[in-house]
């Protein structure tokens, strides 16, 4: 599957810029969006109702299973594309089964089945200033961006039964 980012500028800057913070920046900053406006993301997400919840949550549940450290393990591994089983998984999903995929892991995040941010964790000013621009585009622009966002991440899937 050859992944194709939105021809919006600004949607594309902001998706680099979030791809050069390193990984634990990366993952931060994807839960303080969601702390502050996660609510909205993914129900209302274009073409969530088209996918199937049950697919996400099969993924999640694999992530959920593990220790603390293995989580976030896993969520290190997807952006930096490791080939990893679940990574491979994760690539062979969907955009929006994606999107939902990393708003099941916000929520389990929130409920302390998966590791959490540290309570004490400031966003560098760098990735609190990216918070700032994503909050000010229109919903449906975040929306784009959160999509640009998650689809290259994982390892692509293998051939036949290899997974």
């Amino acid at each position: 599957m050859t992944y194709t980012q939105t021809g919006d500028q600004t949607i594309r800057e902001h998706v680099q810029a979030w791809q050069k913070l390193d990984v634990d920046q990366q993952l931060a900053l994807f839960w303080f969006i969601y702390k502050e406006m996660g609510k909205a993301i993914t129900p209302a997400a274009p073409g969530a109702s088209t996918v199937s919840p049950e697919i996400a949550e099969g993924l999640f549940n694999q992530v959920k299973e593990l220790s603390h450290e293995e989580q976030l393990q896993v969520q290190r591994d997807l952006i930096n594309k490791v080939d990893t089983q679940i990574s491979r998984e994760y690539g062979s999903l969907g955009d929006t089964t994606k999107l939902l995929f990393w708003y099941r892991l916000s929520q389990g995040m929130d409920n302390g089945t998966i590791i959490p941010v540290p309570d004490d964790y400031q966003l560098p000013s760098e990735s609190q200033a990216l918070l700032g621009k994503i909050k000010g585009l229109a919903f449906e622009q975040q929306i784009t961006l959160f999509r640009d966002y998650v689809a290259p991440m994982g390892a692509e899937a293998k051939a036949g039964a290899e997974i």
